[in-house]
């Protein structure tokens, strides 16, 4: 548990620095926006057995942050605005319930501000999974965080997704789609 603890500091410390990063890219994001959003790059993961879809203007930034040695991917837009990061760690005990109760305490230790948006078991091809959506102050902007976690041949999955969330529907609407696409084999 100490390692998934890790590896998601690991992740909230990209969405401090994508929310710290002064850039402007705003404009280049609005007019290469149209010709990403029909595009979607495929991820397979764990030989196979993990497989999803992100939009068209994310792509793999592994190399930048993590490795596969250490079973960190890490996927982000240009700005780092926006970012998926799959952490595959050590086996619990602990029930996912209890897992997503310490990751509200270790959010809320970080934001007071912190509002949860979901916490529910969701079912992914007959795996049972935890979803914790929540709404972070990263850098003083509001972040959409949706993280989904559960127990894959004997590891601890983790998949969270961090999304600017100026506008909370269409952040919660582009996670759960990228959520959908989720095939766990």
């Amino acid at each position: 548990m100490q390692k998934a603890a890790k590896y998601f500091g690991i992740g909230l410390l990209v969405i401090g620095l994508a929310a710290c990063d002064n850039k402007n890219d705003r404009n280049a994001t609005v007019n290469n926006g149209a010709a990403h959003a029909q595009a979607e790059t495929k991820v397979s993961l764990l030989e196979g057995k993990l497989t999803f879809a992100l939009p068209g203007d994310m792509s793999d930034q592994s190399g930048k942050v993590g490795t596969q040695a250490n079973n960190m991917h890490v996927y982000a837009d240009e700005s780092g605005h926006k970012a998926v990061i799959v952490i595959l760690g050590d086996n619990t005990t602990e029930g996912l319930d209890v897992l997503a109760q310490r990751l509200e305490e270790q959010q809320r230790s970080r934001d007071p501000d912190l509002q949860v948006v979901t916490n529910k078991a969701i079912t992914v091809n007959g795996q049972t999974l935890q979803q914790f959506d929540s709404i972070v102050s990263s850098g003083g902007k509001p972040a959409y965080s949706s993280v989904a976690f559960g127990k894959v041949d004997n590891h601890l999955l983790t998949m969270q997704i961090t999304l600017p969330a100026e506008n909370q529907q269409t952040a919660q609407t582009a996670a759960e789609s990228i959520l959908k696409t989720v095939v766990i084999k």
